[in-house]
């Protein structure tokens, strides 16, 4: 189990670009097709932008033709966390960090095999470490 990181409001804002902020502490979501990796095909670790955490790999990123980046599996099962989200009047599943509880994103099961998961995330919420080939 990784170390929770827990930090202030005020810290994370302070840390954060306000995009980010909002994204990432207060379950916002950023229009489709306008985050900067949506379409990204850079070989690499997406990390979370609150606390670094490896969260996908680039080799699990698909075009799911949604807008948002999106991914049939977590880099590990313990880099990210699940839980019920009720918003909006509707049933879904939220994705957070499972460092810093920072807001991904939703899980739908509608994703291409071999997990049958379509992990769709915010741009806001990654930082890609790109990889060298």
């Amino acid at each position: 189990m990784t170390e929770k990181i827990v930090k202030s409001d005020e810290e994370w804002r302070a840390e954060l670009s306000p995009e980010a902020y909002r994204i990432t502490r207060e379950h916002g979501t950023e229009r489709a097709f306008t985050g900067r990796y949506w379409s990204t095909k850079i070989p690499g670790v997406y990390r979370c932008v609150c606390c670094g955490q490896p969260l996908f790999d680039s080799s699990t990123k698909y075009e799911s033709g949604t807008g948002w980046p999106s991914f049939w599996a977590p880099i590990a099962a313990d880099a990210v966390a699940t839980k019920e989200d009720r918003s909006f009047f509707m049933r879904r599943t939220e994705v957070l960090c499972a460092r810093c509880d920072a807001h991904l994103g939703h899980v739908f099961p509608d994703g291409p095999e071999p997990t049958g998961l379509r992990y769709c995330l915010n741009s806001a919420a990654l930082e890609l470490e790109p990889r060298e080939e």
